[in-house]
């Protein structure tokens, strides 16, 4: 126990001294910075302000230390209309997770996003009519989590990045790790530490680097090859925190927030509310949040499309006799170029 609140302290020094600072002078240069969209509606609906709190499969993203706390089997699916209906982007996410007794837990997530049909163009063909193609990006994560005592948890995940359009792709994987600390004598005080998108850099490859370039003294063609820059994944370093407000069994706010020191754009700061209440037939849940980061009030300085307020619900319907549950969940989340809408869908199977 002493062990694992000694590290939390030490890592949080370490980090103390430069958490703040932000690196603006590469931005823009990361890759697949997908990675840092929350494609879930539940924990985005209060600006994914919940990394110290969330519970279960979505703990994969936010923290992955959550996923601790998930029950016996827990399925989740969510579809989401990236920077509104003119980006024409879609968002796809689905995740299962499984405890396996006291070892712990064990989870898998796939999130996909689509970034619809552009017409293919060449130098010789500049207005296109040649066909479309289909750029995505798509990433597993497989995770595991465990409760090591009653106020420690933890977890660790591998990330499989693939980007790609029709001729050229970029794959690499990438580790996250989380712990959470929780306090109070209802266990209502949390405390966490999540690193994401920690791995090697990527590059991209394939037919579409590859030119074929008419040799003058011989009329033959030779194929070159073009070599492409490598790029680093958007690491980001979350400490957060969060306070239960139990008014009674079936009545709890929870407020949390949390600080996001990113490693190519700047920090941002999270705030949420999360409002449960349970009655015999249903459980809802009502959230709100904030995202700030520098800037965000000045068009001339806003350098991030998503910041802003953010809102969400959440049903949850028992079923059978063993604590089972449906669950239906919806988030907005505010953006520049339109609102973003989240849809999901949540099974939880008991014993």
């Amino acid at each position: 126990m002493k062990f694992f609140k000694i590290s939390i302290c030490v890592i949080a020094v370490l980090f103390s001294s430069g958490i703040f600072a932000g690196n603006e002078d590469r931005a823009g240069s990361a890759g697949a910075t997908d990675l840092l969209v929350n494609p879930w509606a539940r924990s985005s609906a209060w600006g994914s302000a919940g990394i110290s709190s969330v519970n279960g499969l979505e703990g994969i993203f936010l923290n992955v230390a959550g996923l601790a706390y998930a029950e016996q089997t827990e399925i989740q699916f969510a579809r989401t209309n990236w920077m509104g209906n003119i980006s024409g982007i879609g968002l796809n996410a689905a995740g299962f997770a499984q405890r396996v007794g006291e070892a712990g837990v064990l989870g898998v997530s796939f999130v996909s996003m689509n970034y619809g049909d552009i017409e293919i163009t060449t130098t010789e063909l500049p207005e296109g009519g040649i066909g479309y193609f289909n750029p995505s990006s798509i990433n597993l994560t497989l995770s595991y989590a465990k409760k090591f005592s009653s106020s420690i948890s933890g977890g660790m995940n591998l990330k499989i990045v693939s980007q790609s359009i029709s001729n050229v792709g970029a794959q690499g994987v990438a580790i996250d790790a989380g712990i959470r600390y929780v306090t109070g004598e209802q266990d209502n005080i949390k405390f966490a530490i999540s690193l994401k998108n920690v791995g090697p850099p990527m590059s991209f490859s394939g037919d579409g680097l590859t030119l074929d370039i008419l040799n003058p003294s011989t009329s033959l063609s030779i194929g070159m090859v073009q070599r492409s820059s490598s790029f680093e994944l958007p690491s980001q370093l979350c400490i957060g925190t969060s306070y239960d407000f139990i008014f009674s069994e079936n009545s709890i706010i929870t407020a949390a927030g949390s600080f996001s020191a990113n490693s190519f754009s700047r920090d941002q700061f999270h705030f949420g509310l999360n409002w449960k209440v349970k009655t015999e037939k249903a459980s809802f849940g009502l959230m709100g949040g904030f995202v700030y980061e520098q800037g965000i009030f000045d068009s001339n300085e806003m350098a991030t499309a998503l910041s802003g307020p953010c809102g969400g619900f959440s049903f949850d319907f028992p079923f059978g006799d063993s604590g089972s549950n449906l669950g239906l969940n919806y988030a907005y989340r505010q953006s520049v170029l339109g609102g973003i809408h989240t849809v999901g869908g949540r099974i939880n199977i008991g014993n």
